[in-house]
């Protein structure tokens, strides 16, 4: 929805998280790592039984994702299952910080790196092979340091990227073949660890227009199904509402995303990739109402395999605060949901 400048500060903060990957381990180290589970991630990372549980932490703040990460785990009372970072173009990633992190032994997560693999060109000329460079160096460099099972996102909320003029490269079907382009490439050079995510906003203005249905890239090069959803704790503002609301969201006359995605992927597990309740920077309201709302409604929507909250004090207009410790009362409902068994998995990343 509003966090795509997040990729103008991955070079700053892959280069600070490295350094600073020592001291900062040793901050986190009283962060409880999840109980042991009987639930377990399969081949595709997909719980067997339970939710992955994951996080961006920090927003637009530039220090290192690692630290804010751990900040935010002791904050919430539970280590992420996933870490979710953000790189575009020729940024070297996975870095030494991010990949310390897949590897801490008391605590190991998974990476879910967001790719813009087009930055500074278009889809149209990913699909072409234009940017096959950029992409094979990516594959050697994951082939060369992390042999551990990661997510992989391309161009996540493609939606209002999206341009109808096909001289600029940038339509629908150019996502979904520059989509399907680097996949198919990755594969090709031997990455058989990673596992692809399409990531969409799910939101009514974009489901409604003709060109929404030519995003998917197929069912052959996704393995899971993406949404980046938002909701407001302040009634009467901009999709005030609960997690049902995030993940029903619909065209008029048309269907909610769930249900869309649940009937016509019934293979693929879904996962909420960025989600989040806010108000106003100033306006501060509980949002208890809509942390509480999560366990009853993934009790009925067994598709939803893992969730990742983004957090962070103001969005990128400087006006939403979607951080889980804007009041008291907001912390304690969300280190309750927290608390839940339902997120005791454990990573299998070999």
């Amino acid at each position: 929805m509003l966090r795509k400048s997040m990729y103008s500060l991955a070079a700053l903060v892959a280069g600070l998280g490295a350094a600073l990957a020592g001291p900062v381990a040793a901050q986190g180290a009283t962060t409880p790592a999840a109980p042991a589970s009987k639930c377990v991630t399969d081949a595709k990372l997909v719980p067997t039984c339970g939710v992955l549980w994951g996080a961006a932490a920090g927003g637009f703040s530039t220090l290192p994702r690692d630290q804010e990460l751990k900040t935010w785990e002791q904050k919430s009372g539970r280590t992420s299952s996933i870490f979710h970072v953000y790189h575009k173009g020729d940024e070297k990633f996975p870095t030494a910080s991010e990949i310390a992190m897949v590897r801490d032994k008391a605590k190991p997560r998974v990476l879910l790196m967001n790719w813009r693999v087009e930055y500074g060109s278009t889809w149209a000329n990913v699909a072409a092979g234009k940017l096959d460079a950029r992409i094979d160096a990516f594959a050697a460099r994951v082939k060369a340091t992390m042999p551990e099972k990661f997510f992989l996102v391309l161009n996540h909320e493609p939606e209002d990227d999206v341009r109808t003029d096909a001289k600029l490269g940038m339509t629908a079907k150019d996502f979904a073949a520059s989509y399907r382009h680097v996949i198919k490439r990755l594969k090709s050079k031997g990455l058989n660890n990673m596992i692809n995510v399409v990531a969409y906003m799910g939101n009514e203005k974009w489901m409604a227009q003709s060109w929404w249905k030519d995003l998917y890239p197929g069912d052959d090069v996704v393995d899971w199904m993406g949404l980046d959803s938002y909701v407001s704790s302040e009634q009467n503002y901009y999709h005030a509402g609960v997690f049902a609301d995030l993940l029903d969201r619909k065209a008029k006359g048309g269907q909610g995303w769930y249900d869309w995605a649940a009937k016509n992927h019934p293979t693929k597990p879904i996962m909420v990739a960025e989600w989040g309740a806010y108000h106003r920077v100033g306006k501060v309201v509980d949002k208890s109402k809509q942390f509480n709302s999560v366990l009853p409604e993934l009790a009925k929507r067994p598709k939803v395999k893992a969730i990742v909250y983004f957090d962070t004090k103001k969005d990128l207009f400087g006006d939403r605060d979607i951080s889980i410790d804007s009041s008291k009362a907001s912390l304690a409902s969300f280190r309750k949901l927290a608390a839940s068994p339902k997120f005791n998995v454990t990573l299998r990343l070999r």
